[in-house]
């Protein structure tokens, strides 16, 4: 009976052990639509590039996209394509919008082995992020809005219903670094309109110390995916976030910070004064000003006016 038993929990063992490792990336990115290619070569964890799309061979366009707002590439290349056909290959990047003001002044960015010097002909961020950056640009116009919500696990096992909820010292946070991630100091100014300094401290310091508050370096992966595999009960977020992962199917939810706590950030697209494809560059700005690109934002959750 022994020897029968050995074989059948080994065989356990293996199916578990399998269908484990198979779950461990059901919700890695990239969660875009991989443009048509002779070899689709991507493995989840291990080469998958989420940030970088198109074609990053003598692109005709260039765009630099605050990373909140990869969500929108898709349709919005397609949509623009469609309109411009003459621009066929484009280059986008969707990284935190610190790291990408840091690219843009020093010329160059290296992503696992991949070394890019593009030069942006584009550059999207919030208005504060463009301000700091005002002698880069020949031109800027604004294109749409967002606001803070908090992203949780469906059926929220942690029962969060405030940002106050966020000082309890059970709670696990996946909170965006405000080093290079915009939002981090949104974030933080939303906690101190809730709570004070104290909430400040608790949740920035006291749990970060502890472990119960991560920073990420790039919250639009890092936190929808820390919340989706249990490793976090709570993310503060931009509501565009939420909106996306659960158009795509992903089991989370949102709770809505009430406007007498919340932020308001304003999303403005800026021309560089050295881009090089500069007649693109016209007609992408063009372009985003339209009806179809506002309803494009739209859709994934943003306010246009």
């Amino acid at each position: 009976m022994m020897k029968k038993l050995v074989p059948f929990t080994l065989a356990m063992a293996l199916f578990v052990s399998t269908k484990t490792n198979a779950q461990e990336h059901r919700f890695d990115p990239p969660w875009n639509n991989p443009p048509e290619s002779a070899l689709n070569f991507t493995v989840p964890g291990i080469d998958n590039i989420p940030d970088l799309y198109g074609d990053i061979e003598n692109p005709q366009l260039t765009v630099f996209f605050a990373g909140n707002q990869f969500m929108v590439v898709d349709d919005l290349l397609t949509s623009f394509k469609k309109e411009y056909p003459q621009y066929e290959r484009i280059f986008v990047e969707t990284l935190p919008p610190g790291i990408l003001a840091k690219q843009i002044k020093g010329g160059s960015i290296t992503v696992g082995n991949l070394r890019i010097t593009h030069k942006p002909d584009i550059y999207t961020a919030s208005k504060r992020a463009i301000n700091d950056m005002a002698d880069y640009f020949s031109h800027t116009q604004t294109y749409c809005y967002n606001n803070i919500c908090l992203m949780i696990p469906k059926g929220n096992p942690a029962n969060i219903k405030t940002l106050n909820d966020l000082g309890n010292s059970n709670v696990r946070i996946s909170m965006p670094n405000p080093q290079w991630e915009g939002i981090g100091e949104q974030i933080k100014a939303s906690y101190k309109k809730a709570g004070g300094e104290q909430l400040v401290k608790k949740i920035m310091e006291d749990k970060v110390k502890d472990g119960s508050t991560y920073l990420t370096k790039i919250h639009h992966r890092e936190s929808p995916m820390r919340i989706l595999y249990s490793q976090a009960d709570v993310a503060p977020v931009w509501t565009s976030e939420v909106v996306y992962q659960k158009l795509i199917g992903h089991p989370v939810e949102g709770i809505k910070i009430p406007d007498s706590q919340n932020t308001t950030a304003t999303y403005v697209a800026a021309k560089l004064k050295n881009a090089p494809h500069a007649q693109a560059a016209d007609d992408f700005l063009k372009f985003m000003d339209s009806p179809t690109a506002k309803q494009i934002y739209k859709k994934y959750g943003f306010t246009i006016d």
